[in-house]
């Protein structure tokens, strides 16, 4: 049987090198990081405001989920428009699959959550069953999301901070 060498690939290695430092920061901290928590959980009290409409019938739970997707689609925006300057901004976020898979699955989040949005604002169309699929769908989107902005931070490190004392 045939030996294999341990030998680093030159384009990981290439990708590796470059720097993944947060150019969109306060104090060290990346703000798309830091925004993205409201958006996530107004996209979860969307998928519950409908599942207790469904449930009851009472039309607060319309009312809550119309507020409810509105600041997940708003909060979605900011945090997209920040997440797309560090993705531009930053070679080292840009080298890596991940980034550009993040941002594609964060993207169609922020639209579905718009077409949610959209669809509570007109009075024509009714939120169930149509609002409660979107809801679900986000949901779905934002785990995907979440899962590839966590492999970001934990599998390549992007935005944190290594202190010199450790």
């Amino acid at each position: 049987m045939e030996e294999v060498k341990n030998t680093e690939n030159p384009v990981i290695q290439a990708v590796a090198e470059k720097d993944i430092s947060s150019a969109v920061a306060v104090a060290g901290h990346p703000l798309h990081a830091m925004s993205v928590h409201f958006p996530i959980a107004f996209v979860i009290a969307t998928l519950g405001c409908d599942v207790f409409l469904w449930w009851s019938g009472d039309s607060f739970w319309e009312r809550a989920g119309l507020w409810a997707s509105g600041i997940a689609f708003a909060g979605g925006v900011a945090a997209g428009l920040i997440g797309s300057a560090e993705l531009l901004l930053v070679p080292g976020i840009r080298a890596r699959v991940a980034s550009w898979t993040h941002a594609v699955a964060a993207m169609t989040l922020i639209s579905i959550c718009g077409m949610n949005w959209g669809l509570r604002l007109t009075e024509a169309a009714p939120v169930l069953p149509n609002g409660l699929l979107l809801s679900g769908l986000a949901t779905v989107f934002t785990g995907l999301a979440g899962w590839h902005g966590g492999k970001l931070v934990f599998d390549h490190g992007v935005g944190l901070m290594i202190s010199e004392k450790e």
